[in-house]
């Protein structure tokens, strides 16, 4: 292959694995979840084979279908963005990152303000609109610092952008995410800029600041063997920059299409690794069924025009990496969910591969159909779909 584009619809899960009880995720189904909205339609992808998928009992069989087809299970021990881009580009984590339920301790938090000069709000798991609503006043008045974290392995600061610009906000993130090494070493750091007036509302000026994969990843090998990796939306953020040629960030979904049809036009040989942020930012964690599901309409509607600017020697594959079931009842976070691997081309072959374990499997499938030496715990599908 020429040119590979992976595409992660951020938290589109399709339904929870064997080991959820232990994340508290048992029952979650994301897809399933959106399929009860009267916004769902997503004829394209059905007919090209969607509902084909291991574990899919809703949604119509196709007897003819387009697409190479499996169902990933995750090697990681988590659920959060950065584990599961992680896994998809190669690398198992088997120890989670650090998570706070009770928020950071109090040295942490000490050191943070010292090297910043500004007072912490909250310190808790929070929700980041609840957050604003609780804490957002006091914020504007003291100038102090909100930081709070989730069931995924994050430090967040808000802060009004009136009273702490974005730029600044950044440079706050920069001294925490020096700061959270070792076994503070969060997933990411996260800028949370909001405006206006109470209630306040949250800016597209977020910004992450991840830690750096532990091992090389496929995006790594690919820029070794001397060839494009072109990073779309937070893809740049969520590697801490690392194993990409080029990179462009996306103010949500629409213009995350918008670039990815730009991209096709284009003439370069690699991979185009885009993250579409709306299913989990807006819909997921917001617990919007009927957004989520107008959302992947949006997408499946966007596919066909896509493809039929893909040549012989290009191939999309779709993706997530984690669930976020939106009428989830026990909580708002990412949840334990397998993962659709959808292969799409004029080169793919039809093959449902049933349920495969890892969803490192991507990369070492990638990094086999670009030529790309790399070494991973996944097992590559290459020869069973072109």
């Amino acid at each position: 292959m020429k040119r590979i584009f992976l595409i992660v619809l951020d938290s589109c899960g399709v339904g929870y694995e064997p080991d959820a009880d232990r994340f508290g995720d048992v029952g979650s189904d994301t897809l399933r979840r959106c399929a009860t909205s009267a916004k769902f339609d997503m004829t394209n992808l059905v007919s090209m084979g969607l509902g084909n998928l291991d574990g899919i009992d809703y949604l119509p069989k196709c007897e003819k279908p387009a697409a190479a087809l499996a169902r990933l299970q995750e090697r990681s021990m988590g659920k959060d963005t950065t584990i599961g881009h992680w896994e998809i580009a190669g690398v198992v984590s088997e120890n989670p990152l650090p998570t706070y339920p009770n928020g950071f301790p109090q040295d942490v938090i000490d050191e943070f303000s010292r090297l910043t000069g500004r007072r912490v709000l909250c310190n808790l798991p929070y929700s980041g609109t609840d957050v604003i609503r609780d804490y957002g006043r006091e914020q504007v008045e003291t100038g102090a610092l909100i930081v709070y974290t989730s069931a995924d392995s994050v430090f967040q600061i808000a802060a009004h952008e009136d009273v702490v610009p974005p730029e600044q906000l950044y440079e706050y993130c920069r001294i925490a995410r020096k700061l959270l090494t070792g076994a503070h070493g969060v997933g990411r750091v996260i800028a949370r800029p909001f405006t206006g007036e109470w209630p306040y509302t949250r800016t597209p000026r977020r910004h992450d600041f991840s830690i750096e994969p532990p091992k090389k990843t496929v995006l790594d090998a690919i820029v070794a063997a001397g060839k494009d990796m072109i990073a779309v939306g937070k893809i740049h953020d969520i590697f801490a920059g690392r194993g990409m040629t080029e990179f462009t960030y996306t103010t949500g979904n629409a213009d995350g299409l918008s670039k990815t049809l730009a991209y096709a036009d284009k003439d370069f040989t690699g991979l185009c690794f885009v993250n579409l942020v709306d299913f989990d930012m807006l819909y997921g964690h917001r617990r919007n069924i009927d957004g989520y599901a107008q959302a992947l309409h949006e997408f499946d509607q966007w596919l066909p025009g896509f493809l039929s600017k893909l040549g012989q020697d290009d191939l999309v594959i779709i993706t997530a990496d984690h669930g976020c079931d939106p009428g989830y009842l026990k909580h708002t976070d990412h949840t334990r969910e397998y993962i659709p691997m959808i292969a799409l081309g004029k080169g793919v072959r039809p093959v449902n591969l049933g349920t495969r374990l890892g969803f490192c499997d991507i990369a070492a499938t990638v990094a086999e159909l670009l030529d790309v030496p790399y070494e991973t715990p996944g097992r590559s599908f290459a020869k069973e779909i072109v």
